[in-house]
């Protein structure tokens, strides 16, 4: 049995590669989808918890041999779990009309809390939830896009002459290629040259179409200036 207050170097570099690999696992998959926090990010997350837990576990045992002195080693685990959410908040960004990198930031708070494991040898719980925190990122993102993720809402932006019917031909376009609009606002466009509308619509996309090909179906209607997509 492994003393309490000591661990050998063979243990310390079975844990912090195992912090490393599982760390790793998760980071790639973020690092594929091209997220923020990715491979090195998740990796540097893993390895850091792991060795707090280890300092927390093995790192204060000459101190354990002074009178009135209490160890308990979740103190300095529970300040990484606290203290992740700093690093998690900066993947999270909002943009104005959506919220992106709520999955990042679970993830780095998931690869943290696997670095504790890893770092006390709870090996078979990090294990397992590695590979659920991959099933979740890498199966059920395929899933979600494949079935969840079918129709997106698009913002469009058209300049477009200030003529009878322009607005009527545009959404004439867009539903026969089944597309549904959500919004829709017209406002005048300043242009010394001829008199312009701006033209900004939300639109949710038909099943399967592309944005480049709508954004060209509506830049080729005859008086539409220009388009634009976010």
């Amino acid at each position: 049995m492994m003393n309490p207050w000591f661990i050998d170097p063979l243990h310390i570099t079975i844990r912090l590669a195992l912090a490393v690999l599982m760390g790793g696992l998760i980071g790639f998959e973020r690092e594929q989808s091209s997220h923020a926090a990715g491979l090195r990010t998740h990796i540097l997350v893993c390895l850091g918890a792991t060795l707090v837990m280890l300092l927390s576990m093995y790192g204060f045992a000459d101190f354990a041999k002074l009178d009135n002195v209490r160890l308990d080693p979740a103190r300095l685990a529970a300040q990484v779990i606290s203290g992740i959410g700093f690093l998690g908040a900066g993947t999270i960004l909002f943009t104005g009309k959506s919220i992106t990198g709520l999955t990042t930031a679970a993830s780095l708070w998931v690869v943290a809390a696997i670095g504790l494991a890893v770092g006390a040898g709870f090996f078979y719980a990090a294990g397992l939830a590695c590979l659920f925190a991959l099933m979740s990122l890498f199966v059920l993102n395929i899933l979600e896009k494949k079935y969840l993720r079918t129709k997106k809402l698009r913002h469009f932006k058209l300049e477009a002459l200030d003529a009878p019917g322009m607005l009527s031909k545009v959404s004439a376009l867009l539903v026969r290629q089944g597309h549904d609009i959500q919004k829709l606002s017209v406002e005048e466009s300043s242009n010394q040259v001829e008199s312009l509308i701006a033209i900004q619509m939300t639109i949710r996309l038909a099943k399967g179409a592309k944005v480049s090909q709508t954004v060209d179906d509506l830049h080729h209607l005859e008086g539409v200036r220009s388009v634009a997509c976010d």
